[in-house]
């Protein structure tokens, strides 16, 4: 499993760590209109994964904006922010910051998405930022597990992983 730390202290996180090589687990998480939404809906795409712990924290917005604007850079990438927050929260920030490049989903109801990627922070029953990119054959790619949950991700390995993808 997965080590991490959140603001220096550890923390225990719930479920199986994915790795490079693995079929990507499926998932079922929220839109922000409620809808359920599924690794399927995302079939044959080419998915850039990024679990936050909120994104209506600093590093998470800005984790969140960067690959918004790095969007228009990877074609045929679809791009996914998973967190706890409830889906109107995730929709007020989107609109608040221009971000309409990506799909931001809520995981809040049963932490689907956490448990199944081991990224669920068991104390604080937030995601562990991690990315992860599924090729458009759901194999897993590109995984980074950010070993402090307050840390920014390696932005240009994960968009290169996507490109070549």
């Amino acid at each position: 499993m997965a080590s991490i730390t959140f603001n220096q202290d550890p923390v225990t996180l719930l479920g199986n760590e994915v790795k490079v090589g693995d079929t990507a687990p499926d998932f079922t998480v929220l839109s922000n209109d409620l809808k359920e939404v599924t690794l399927d809906d995302y079939k044959g795409k080419v998915k850039l994964i990024i679990a936050v712990p909120s994104i209506d924290t600093g590093v998470c917005s800005e984790e969140t904006i960067r690959f918004n604007k790095e969007a228009d850079t990877i074609p045929n990438v679809q791009i996914l922010t998973i967190s706890m927050d409830l889906p109107f929260a995730q929709g007020r920030w989107c609109a608040a910051n221009g971000v309409n490049q990506l799909d931001t989903l809520s995981d809040h109801r049963n932490a689907d998405f956490g448990k199944n990627y081991g990224v669920l922070i068991e104390d604080l029953r937030l995601l562990a930022r991690a990315v992860f990119v599924v090729d458009a054959n759901n194999k897993v790619t590109y995984v980074e597990y950010v070993s402090e949950a307050t840390n920014h991700p390696d932005y240009d390995k994960a968009l290169e992983a996507a490109k070549n993808a």
